[in-house]
């Protein structure tokens, strides 16, 4: 036996585990399950609903087995050599102990089960009718608490439910690192009558309204929670803001609903909540878990692959969960994954083709007259093709075939924001056909992981909450190249290498030996990771700077896009110059293995990127547009984008709702959203991730209407079924031929800026005002409010105080929004992007030149 294993007793049963392994998870590798509310596999233990009470004995120093004089708990206590365990199975004591602790669990535990959320999947039902005793011996009048009480935006509190297992309490401090909830109180409190208001313990936020602390003054600030004012406190008074004795100091603390912002991954304590103390506001009442119909998916809100799980009643989805996936995002997801599922079913989605009648106006049509009007206008010129990046791997690849076999161009390209030719060299080079490569696993462990033009918090939450995990663990380090240090970044305690924007190469290039940045080279040479956002892409130079960092240190490097379908696009061939798996477009050896699987010669230039051809269809070189689901405020200029649009002399767009593209069309094509279709999409570790249909629908997928455009166009895509779209596929997996070099970009001169000019930095946040939100207003009132930030250097040479108005201008135009002081370069100002007002339409892209006045009403 390795000194390592630990052999013990467990009713009876020898069992040998790690040493270290607590008794009641080596019960469970020998199918002994002891009931439990606060233990959770992901948790560190508390012990403190006692509900796993057992009969324990142990050798003493003399080697003699003795039993501990009470039942232990066994989430708290580690196997030891020769122990003896007793479960309620074998053992009177530990099933009267564990009677004894439901019995006070129960106590003032209502009766609400038939109205309650959690009943039918509640834990504490199932171990009261298995564990409890048979009838109670309470007779007296339960406690009461005024509810539900708002925690946030979206989870509602019934505090009377609440038997403080910590579960909540755990996962915000130990996952997320956001402790916007917690216990606090002691004992079972003081009488109403009582001068001192001693209270309770209990679970909640820090407000004095709500939690019932005395507070000599109410609503000293006038806040409102925006549709929640029915909502009650202790006393029945509405839940609103009036803490005294805890508040944010600035803006960028409070969320939209004028709270203190709690977190992106608040939703997760609702579904490990073992009773029904924790609800969400959009599922509360509206149905009982017999009544759903659950289908295992994958989030589409993100580049993460976060494993969910869709409940369905009645043809609606009504929730979705995290589903499990210890590979990928263990039992954790975003909040925008859990509540961000209404876009697929608003009034704004299309139902049927529409078509540009002579006066101009949108009318329904046949499929038939729809699909032979843009097979008429793919005959009479040349074509490009937009796809976006928000698509299976299934609907990619039709979009690339049909590009190449149907329009007989390479003018294909899916990033819907900004790119650039280093980037497309760059996917080609590391990226495209790679597979599987640094996962999650690698994160956790990795030692020290370097990130460039990423913020996970915002951009892929599951990446956060690994490498967080791993800081805590002590088995890995984050250092970030970024202007300021971020939320997300303070919580993995990441090390900021500050780099104002269009500085970032000479940073990267600077991390070697011999200068003040070796420590992080000698850091990444020991099998570090880089991870590199699409962001990286927006400075001339920095991704062939990483490159270079990678190839001198040995690091592992891994690209992260934001949107979910980006990975999947670039291994189906969705960009000008790629065809699928990695094949360069300029190799004629792989145009002519695409060109023996698909039927058809694949032309040999490489094609337009997504501002090219916009602007070729603006000039008119290219006759027809075909769109698929595209933001236009996602482009660098927006209003280039719908000009564009305006002035194509034929524009398709294939949509779920109705959008800025579709008013602009032809011809709108309606396509299934995610819920309505099975699919695959490839995460950022280029790991696939199918997911099955969750609703019944007869709505067609992109790959399914561009087969049938092409039928009518005298092709066959071979694409009618995704059996015959796989064995394809399966065909082309493996390429082993040329591949693209690495980019080799120099960094672009920094603007000499005039007195009173900043340069302009922005990224989104997790929530904004993206298209995926619609509908989702409790959601939306949890998003950070929207505020710029300036070095203090800046706003003393500016004459700028913390929280005032100020005015941002560029020469596209201007933006107002308070501002606070972080420590970060001076000369820049940095806004978010998306939320409650476009950077990129307003002001411009990354690197812009701006001023900043005050607004006369904050003087």
């Amino acid at each position: 036996m390795s000194d390592n294993m630990v052999q013990l007793t467990i009713d009876g049963v020898p069992v040998e585990v790690e040493r270290g392994t607590l008794i009641i998870r080596a019960a469970e590798q020998v199918g002994i399950r002891i009931p439990r509310f606060c233990d959770h596999p992901l948790l560190k233990p508390a012990g403190a609903c006692r509900q796993c009470l057992v009969d324990v004995a142990a050798p003493d120093r003399e080697g003699n087995v003795r039993a501990f004089p009470k039942p232990q708990a066994s989430c708290t206590m580690t196997v030891m050599p020769g122990m003896v365990v007793n479960t309620q199975r074998t053992s009177e004591t530990a099933a009267k102990a564990q009677r004894g602790i439901m019995e006070f669990l129960l106590v003032n535990h209502p009766l609400d089960c038939p109205v309650c959320d959690k009943g039918g999947e509640c834990p504490l039902q199932n171990q009261a009718l298995s564990n409890g005793r048979e009838t109670s011996r309470f007779a007296d009048v339960k406690r009461v608490y005024a509810k539900p009480v708002s925690l946030t935006s979206q989870i509602l509190l019934d505090r009377d439910r609440c038997i403080l297992c910590q579960r909540c309490v755990r996962f915000a401090k130990q996952i997320a690192g956001d402790p916007f909830i917690d216990l606090q109180g002691r004992g079972g409190g003081s009488a109403p009558t009582e001068h001192h208001q001693h209270m309770g313990e209990q679970i909640g936020s820090f407000d004095t309204q709500v939690l019932g602390f005395t507070d000599p003054v109410s609503n000293p600030d006038g806040h409102t929670l925006t549709g929640l004012e029915s909502l009650s406190g202790p006393t029945g008074q509405s839940a609103v803001i009036g803490s005294t004795n805890f508040g944010p100091s600035t803006e960028d603390e409070l969320d939209m609903s004028g709270r203190p912002f709690a977190s992106y991954f608040s939703g997760n304590v609702i579904q490990i909540c073992p009773v029904g103390a924790l609800t969400s506001k959009s599922y509360r009442f509206r149905s009982r878990p017999f009544d759903l119909v659950s289908t295992p998916s994958v989030t589409e809100h993100d580049a993460s692959g976060s494993a969910i799980r869709i409940d369905v009643r009645r043809g609606q989805v009504t929730r979705r969960l995290a589903g499990e996936d210890m590979d990928v995002n263990e039992e954790w997801i975003t909040d925008k994954d859990r509540f961000a599922f209404t876009w697929q079913s608003q009034d704004r989605r299309l139902r049927h083709p529409l078509v540009r009648n002579e006066a101009g106006e949108l009318v329904p049509t046949s499929w038939a007259d729809a699909l032979d009007r843009v097979a008429q206008a793919l005959r009479s010129g040349t074509s490009g093709y937009l796809p976006g990046g928000r698509l299976t791997f299934e609907d990619s690849y039709a979009w690339a075939k049909f590009a190449r076999v149907v329009g007989r161009t390479n003018d294909i390209d899916q990033r819907v924001r900004f790119g650039s030719d280093e980037e497309l060299k760059f996917l080609a080079a590391r990226v495209a056909g790679t597979g599987l490569g640094v996962t999650y696993r690698d994160l956790e462990t990795a030692g020290q992981v370097l990130l460039v033009g990423l913020e996970p918090e915002d951009e892929c939450g599951s990446i956060f909450l690994r490498l967080r995990k791993g800081v805590l663990a002590g088995s890995v380090k984050v250092t970030m190249v970024a202007p300021f240090a971020s939320h997300g970044s303070r919580k993995l305690r990441a090390q900021l290498v500050q780099a104002a924007p269009g500085t970032e190469p000479e940073v990267l290039a600077a991390m070697d030996q011999g200068n003040p940045y070796a420590e992080h080279a000698d850091a990444l040479a020991s099998g570090g990771v880089i991870l590199i956002g699409e962001r990286a892409a927006n400075i001339a130079g920095t991704l062939t700077a990483a490159l270079h960092l990678a190839e001198r240190t040995g690091a592992k490097i891994a690209w992260v896009p934001r949107r979910a379908g980006e990975r999947g696009g670039l291994e189906a061939g969705a960009l000008p110059n790629l065809l699928p798996f990695g094949r360069l477009v300029s190799d004629p050896e792989a145009r002519a293995d695409i060109s023996a699987a698909w039927g058809t010669e694949i032309p040999s230039e490489n094609g337009y990127d997504a501002e090219r051809i916009l602007a070729a269809a603006r000039a008119g070189s290219i006759n027809t547009l075909l769109v698929g689901g595209v933001d236009v405020r996602d482009f660098p200029n927006p209003e280039m984008a719908r000009d564009a649009l305006d002035h194509a002399g034929f524009v398709v767009a294939l949509e779920v709702n109705a959008t800025e593209v579709t008013e602009r069309a032809d011809v709108v094509l309606p396509v299934a959203p995610p819920v309505e279709k099975p699919g695959t999409f490839i995460n950022w570790e280029g790991r696939l991730r199918p997911f099955g249909q969750a609703i019944s629908s007869t709505a067609l997928d992109d790959r399914q209407i561009l087969q049938r455009i092409a039928q009518v166009c005298g092709f066959d895509l071979g694409l009618s079924t995704l059996k015959s779209l796989y064995e394809e596929v399966n065909q082309l997996m493996d390429w082993d031929g040329k591949r693209a070099s690495g980019p080799a970009v120099v960094a672009a001169p920094l603007p000499k800026l005039q007195p009173g000019q900043l340069v302009l930095d922005t990224h989104k946040l997790m929530i904004d005002d993206a298209l995926t939100l619609a509908g989702a207003t409790d959601l939306q009132l949890s998003a950070r409010r929207p505020v710029a930030r300036v070095s203090r250097g800046t706003a003393q040479a500016l004459n700028l105080k913390v929280g005032e108005q100020i005015t941002i201008s560029t020469e596209r135009g201007h933006v107002t929004m308070p501002v606070i002081t972080a420590s970060m370069p001076d000369k820049m100002v940095w806004l978010p992007q998306n939320n409650g007002v476009n950077v990129f339409e307003k002001l411009g892209e990354v690197g812009s030149i701006a001023t900043v006045s005050v607004m006369e009403e904050s003087k």
